[in-house]
């Protein structure tokens, strides 16, 4: 309560009956008429109910009384002055501020920035902020007050509106390697696409001016999908948080800016604002700051959105919202300073809403009169900010025109230095745009350490230790439920007999990771229980509310911390945070699990934007792992299919041409590739792939498309003997059976991967073709094991192959697989294919039909004339 009374007494001069009359004259005046959607300044008082005397005396009078006794108030209308009393006054600016005048000078100089560009570059796209020069001096002022609190490191994310500025003159970016990027001659030093100048990121330590003090800033790299970086940026604060012990948020925070109109239409913000205050989410307080043009590309606002402002959105978690005017430095540098005061006072988001305008269109290119012309012909006759607060600065004496010019003609003289020095430039290096650097991770050139890879088996003791972990409650007086009793026992059991299902595979590899000092942290729906209740990380007492066990924080005395978390019931914005997260340091393994790997299309943008191009775009490497539960089993087509065809579709490996086949060819493949795609068919090699993504000397994104009903599948288990030092992931597992002791006598080889498998098995066991028939695992498929199916396929020369899958012919894994076999063997032979027939769903939704669907293609690949017809 002290907290709160500190923070109102510092608002206090900006109550509403001190200011609105004056406030509303002043607004009126130096805004435009013809912006009709500004409606947080010209809507009658009836629809802004919020604005009428009678409201903003009754909350004074509350206010005065509350200063005077707390307990005076209710708390309900407590409640309710808070969030209406800040959002009618807190957007007013103070009576006087000529102080700032004084501070902002320079501050103000530095909207040129734009100015120059356009004068340089005047026909290219570079998303100028004129119209909101002001976002500058507000960032500073946000970060000055927030460095003067505490705060160590701030990592921020923005469209691309204003990105360059930013990085010049908030994040200090050098001016000549900006300029260099309008360079259409430069080469690209590294491997990759690169990207548009306006998405790059960009990593800096300096010394704040004003506090004397280090301060840590990132500008996250982000695609042109619009507030989609929003949860990646929270994601890697709270990883930031997190590293260095700051369960308050008191040394990491995060900015977020947005555009008026994205802000109020992509459904992202929503799933990060209801992010802000769950336990495991929590970033302890945004500062978000709305550059409100007051238009989206060409959309007029009353066509943009149903709410009266855009940052309507905030008002979920009851954020405090600032409305300011823009062309009023003062103004936006007073509400700046309360903003921070607010997120370091209370460590809750806040929100800074810059009512400004759009100067040229929606790039430099585009022309706004074609929709706007009214808007636009009032727009022209504005002035600049920089021009109207100058010749207030120099009509009240706070400088002289000559200062004034002399400011201007400085920074225009830093500003040409850097582009004669820009013309030195012969090579763009994407890495010095890096935004989430791994110090001592890499080689100074930024490339691995190594090309090997460690054994990642464990020992016999290590085993039997964590399986005895998994199956045991270490706190006492806690009583878990029956069933779950019979779960625990059963896992003792086959640890007695040195065998391991699918949830102690798992186990084995988090619970070894953390003894070894590599946080863990696993992230989604239900997945503390697990969606098909076979995980049972955190156990729940019977008989008291909220008393929770996590044995896999009991593994050893020194361990890494576990994290595991159910989220809430969203797939786009958790998997940006988990993505955020996995950014921050390479030593931890971040996993996301879909409660369905059909549902990870509602997380489509992450995955395409950030997880499949991120090293390509932006030179950074992520290791985080994709866990989608897949498998065709009856359950309908929404609860059937992670679309492994989407996955693979985007891996970048060449289907038509065979790489040479090297000693270290699996890890170099590794290295090369955009990310790795697999299908476990054991726990054992489940256990295996998990670690190798800590093992390995550098850092790539883990598909792996997880089983159902093998999580409780009888020949689903794996022996310790495939686990102990010197084993490794099996990329492909051949067939060791009947088939191995007489090569010459198998008439096909069946490659499948994944539970088909044992599907596979069970009916080549009722045709009796054991000795007939090879069946051969693909458990990596993508970067694709060239060299082991190159070797499974001369084993056999008298047999034909079959690709044999449980999904439709136009899904699946058939589209990817059938070149690249065919490359292998330089196609001297077909490649078959035996699954169901293509279809626009990924499953029926009958039972019946299900189950004569799986007999055909089962049928299909045993039939060794199936095929006779079509050579």
């Amino acid at each position: 309560m002290h907290r709160l009374r500190t923070c109102a007494a510092r608002l206090r001069p900006l109550t509403a009956s001190q200011t609105a009359q004056n406030f509303s004259q002043q607004r009126r005046a130096a805004l435009p008429r013809t912006f009709q959607p500004f409606r947080c300044y010209t809507a009658p008082v009836a629809a802004e109910p919020f604005l009428n005397g009678t409201s903003s005396n009754y909350v004074e009078e509350m206010y005065y009384s509350w200063l005077e006794d707390p307990k005076s108030v209710h708390k309900a209308s407590m409640d309710w002055m808070s969030r209406t009393w800040t959002k009618c006054s807190a957007c007013l600016p103070p009576p006087s501020l000529g102080g700032y005048g004084r501070v902002l000078t320079t501050c103000a100089v530095y909207c040129r920035f734009e100015e120059f560009l356009q004068r340089k570059w005047s026909s290219e796209k570079r998303f100028g902020l004129e119209g909101c020069e002001s976002l500058i001096p507000a960032l500073k002022t946000i970060i000055d007050k927030s460095s003067e609190k505490g705060v160590e490191n701030v990592v921020m994310g923005m469209p691309h509106r204003g990105r360059l500025n930013v990085l010049a003159n908030v994040i200090r970016k050098e001016l000549e390697q900006i300029f260099c990027q309008f360079d259409s001659k430069l080469e690209a030093a590294d491997e990759g696409s690169g990207d548009v100048k306006y998405h790059l990121g960009m990593y800096h330590r300096r010394i704040n001016r004003v506090t004397d003090r280090n301060i840590t800033l990132s500008l996250m790299a982000n695609p042109s999908h619009l507030e989609a970086v929003d949860p990646v940026v929270q994601g890697k604060t709270k990883a930031e948080q997190f590293y260095c012990g700051d369960t308050e948020g008191h040394k990491v925070m995060s900015i977020l800016m947005h555009g008026d109109a994205a802000f109020a239409g992509q459904g992202v913000v929503y799933e990060t604002f209801h992010l802000s205050d769950l336990p495991s989410y929590s970033t302890h307080g945004t500062v978000h700051v709305v550059v409100n043009n007051q238009i989206g590309f060409t959309t007029d606002p009353r066509m943009a959105r149903s709410s009266p402002y855009p940052t309507d959105v905030a008002r979920v978690v009851n954020a405090p919202i600032f409305h300011v005017n823009a062309d009023d430095p003062e103004a936006v540098v007073y509400v700046c300073n309360v903003a921070a005061e607010w997120r370091a006072t209370f460590h809750k988001d806040v929100v800074v809403d810059l009512v400004c305008y759009r100067r040229l269109g929606h790039n430099e290119m585009d022309e706004p009169m074609f929709t706007q012309p009214l808007m636009y012909k009032q727009i022209k006759k504005q002035k600049g900010v920089m021009q109207k607060y100058g010749e207030k600065l120099i009509a009240e004496g706070v400088v002289t025109r000559q200062e004034y010019e002399e400011e201007i003609a400085k920074y225009d003289k830093i500003c040409e230095e850097a582009h004669v020095r820009s013309k030195d430039e012969k090579i763009l290096h994407i890495k010095h745009w890096l935004d989430s650097p791994w110090p001592g991770f890499f080689n100074l050139d930024g490339q691995p350490k190594s090309l090997t890879c460690p054994s990642t088996g464990l020992t016999e003791e290590e085993l039997t230790h964590i399986g005895q972990v998994a199956s045991s409650v270490p706190v006492e007086d806690f009583t878990i439920h029956g069933g779950l009793s019979r779960i625990l026992k059963a896992r003792g059991e086959m640890i007695k007999n040195r065998t391991v299902d699918w949830a102690l595979g798992e186990y084995m590899a988090f619970g070894s990771l953390l003894k070894e000092g590599i946080h863990v942290r696993l992230s989604g729906q239900d997945v503390e229980r697990g969606t098909f209740s076979h995980r049972h990380h955190v156990l729940h007492d019977q008989n008291v509310d909220k008393r929770v066990c996590i044995p896999m924080n009991h593994v050893a005395p020194n361990q890494a911390p576990y994290t595991v978390c159910n989220s809430s019931l969203s797939e786009y914005g958790v998997l940006g945070f988990e993505l955020g997260f996995a950014m921050a340091s390479p030593n931890a393994l971040v996993l996301w699990e879909a409660q369905f790997g059909d549902f990870h299309n509602t997380a489509q943008c992450i995955i395409d934007q950030f997880i499949c191009p991120g090293q390509a775009k932006w030179v950074r490497q992520n290791g985080i792992v994709l866990l989608l539960p897949h498998g065709m089993e009856g359950m309908g087509p929404e609860h059937s299919s992670a679309r492994p065809e989407r996955f693979l579709q985007m891996c970048n490996d060449d289907p038509d041409v065979l790489p040479s086949i090297t000693e270290d060819f699996a890890i170099r493949q590794l290295h090369d590739c955009n990310w790795i795609v697999v299908n476990c068919s054991n726990p054992g090699n489940f256990f295996h792939v998990l670690r190798r993504q800590i093992l390995a000397p550098f850092r790539k994104p883990l598909i792996v498309f997880t089983p159902k009903s093998l999580l409780r599948h009888p020949e689903a288990r794996s022996n310790f003997d495939e686990m102990l030092p010197g084993t490794d992931f099996q990329r492909l597992i051949p067939d060791n059976g009947p088939v191995a002791q007489n090569p010459a006598g198998v008439k096909r080889i069946v490659f499948c991967t994944g539970k088909v498998y044992y599907e596979l098995t069970k009916e080549r066991k009722a045709h009796g073709m054991e000795d007939t028939v090879a069946i051969a695992r693909m458990e990596q498929l993508s970067p694709f094991p060239f060299d082991l199916v190159k070797a499974e396929s001369e084993k056999y020369p008298n047999a034909d192959l079959v690709w044999c899958q449980e999904e439709h012919k136009n899904q699946g894994y058939y589209d990817y697989v059938k070149p690249r076999m065919r490359t292998t063997i330089d196609r001297a032979k077909p490649v078959w294919y035996a699954g169901r027939p293509p279809a626009a769903a990924p499953a029926t939704g009958n039972k019946k039909a299900h189950l004569v669907e799986l007999k055909n293609f089962l049928d299909t690949a045993f039939d060794l004339d199936a095929f006779k017809d079509q050579m």
